[in-house]
């Protein structure tokens, strides 16, 4: 045995190698730590890394208000005009909706500044502020990795509800936005009510979807109504936020996705702002342009939802992605895509605005070494930024076409490592004394296995991976050399085998399916 190894100080730990051998000790160390003691937890502070200089943010901020006042934005729905005329923008001649700095700042002023997104099992709620970290899925992939047939097939409502199955298992995904469309719906009203019903059937932490059109909200909020126990208990605890794309980039309101928009925010339902412009095609090709860009749209919706209803829980979608402009393809793996999420954070933190942008996508097809370094560089540079919400940081790939069920659990070790980095390095009389360098140097062994210090810091100081493999050579040769993603996938079986019946109880989800019309197999 390796004496630097885990097992050499779980040895030094009882003087003598307990009974059982390495298997049982291994299932000891792995059992579930008390929540005082974790090494990682939802909502750690970033904002370690800036990747602007005050100058910078200075010149990016003043183009943001130069944007809102010169440009504006258009085709804006008649209702959205009212709302942000009354608030003090104008309509000028060409139809377009312009904001002064005056009524930017205003609206800061009286926005929300700090939310909590509810879960429907209060310990999963997400407390939105300063630069308190989440990770979490998102998106809108239309096909699911097949890992074992090495091919991609469409996405089904079952697998929307097998990846919330999933996510409630791992305790490094914070929350499920919904992130892929179930192909096998027809119907748009059918496919937005089924959504909701299988991501909160599959998890009780926070769930964000999006809706089609806003006269589709009123079956939808009737199934929130019935789950939460009626519309006041909702409205008290909102556990869905909606993801809403109010801007078609660049500078233009989207008008049907606007009146989703307000018909959310008149249900009570936190929103997602998201402004989703691509540098080179629909933002600028200059990464500090496509973050000014991002910010004005923002701000404008942040406007529009303020005008409505003062204090709305909003959260800033800033979710700019990067091309590939030798060809036009999205490269959310890139080392661009992490730059951008990290200043857009550090621009929303600029600002006091709880805000989210998506970072952890892979342009790799299947979760290999490319998926790996794309997601994990990414990734860590959001958390490290302080971004409040990371949304598709999990299970996507393809650049965003494709979501695989494996990778979400390859991609709780990789986050558990991201947050690790977030949590960052505690320097206390503790963690420097004295004592202990003399107790090893002066009056010890010359190392430090064993020692009380090491002992009571092993699991709070350090995170431990569940799927990845740290074995030395000869030992992954005795494990019958283990490969990555076929541990993963035994540990997604494992997870749907056992989780059969989901969040909901008999009689609730029988209510839900008498009441609603319900296409997910019971």
């Amino acid at each position: 045995m390796d004496d630097h190894s885990p097992d050499a100080v779980g040895g030094q730990q009882s003087g003598s190698r307990r009974s059982g051998g390495r298997s049982a000790r291994h299932r000891v160390r792995n059992a579930p730590l008390a929540k005082e003691i974790q090494p990682v937890h939802p909502g750690l502070i970033g904002g370690q890394y800036r990747p602007l200089t005050p100058s910078d943010v200075s010149r990016i901020e003043q183009t943001i208000y130069q944007l809102l006042s010169e440009i504006g934005l258009s085709q804006a729905p008649e209702s959205g005009i009212e709302y942000m005329t009354r608030a003090g923008a104008t309509l000028g001649d060409d139809g377009r909706v312009r904001f002064s700095q005056s009524l930017v700042e205003d609206t800061l002023a009286g926005a929300a500044r700090s939310l909590t997104l509810h879960a429907r099992d209060p310990q999963y709620d997400l407390h939105l502020s300063g630069s308190r970290v989440h990770y979490g899925t998102a998106g809108a992939a239309v096909h699911i990795v097949d890992v074992e047939g090495h091919c991609y097939r469409e996405s089904h409502l079952r697998d929307i509800y097998d990846a919330a199955r999933i996510v409630q298992q791992m305790d490094n995904i914070h929350f499920f936005q919904r992130p892929m469309v179930a192909r096998d719906i027809d119907n748009p009203c059918d496919l937005d009510v089924n959504t909701l019903y299988a991501c909160l059937k599959g998890t009780s932490k926070h769930v964000g979807t999006s809706f089609t059109e806003a006269d589709f909200l009123t079956p939808s909020m009737a199934l929130l109504h019935d789950i939460a126990g009626g519309e006041a208990a909702w409205r008290a605890r909102p556990f869905v936020s909606n993801s809403n794309c109010f801007v078609v980039p660049p500078l233009r309101f989207a008008t049907e996705s606007c009146l989703v928009m307000e018909a959310a925010v008149r249900a009570g339902m936190p929103v997602l702002l998201l402004s989703a412009g691509q540098a080179g095609a629909t933002a600028p090709a200059s990464i500090a342009g496509a973050i000014a860009q991002a910010l004005a749209e923002v701000l404008a919706g942040l406007i529009y939802v303020n005008a409505m209803s003062p204090g709305h829980p909003t959260i800033a979608g800033t979710w700019p992605f990067v091309s590939d402009l030798r060809t036009g393809a999205m490269s959310g793996g890139s080392g661009e895509q992490g730059l951008l999420t990290a200043a857009c954070a550090q621009m929303l933190q600029h600002f006091g605005l709880p805000g989210g942008a998506a970072s952890g996508m892979a342009d790799a097809k299947m979760p290999d070494a490319q998926s790996g370094y794309e997601k994990g560089s990414t990734a860590v540079m959001a958390g490290l930024a302080g971004l409040n919400m990371v949304y598709e940081a999990a299970g996507m790939h393809a650049s965003l076409l494709g979501f695989c069920l494996e990778s979400l659990v390859i991609d709780n070790d990789m986050l558990g490592q991201c947050l690790r980095c977030v949590r960052g390095i505690e320097v206390t009389d503790e963690m420097l004394d004295i004592s202990v360098f003399r107790d090893v140097c002066l009056d010890g062994p010359g190392h430090y296995l064993g020692h009380s210090q090491t002992l009571s810091l092993m699991q709070s100081e350090y995170i431990y991976p569940a799927v990845s493999d740290r074995s030395s050579p000869k030992e992954w040769e005795e494990l019958g050399k283990p490969i990555l993603v076929k541990q993963a996938s035994e540990k997604v079986q494992a997870i749907l085998q056992n989780d059969t019946k989901g969040r909901f109880d008999e009689d609730l989800d029988a209510q839900l399916r008498a009441a609603h019309n319900i296409l997910l197999p019971s």
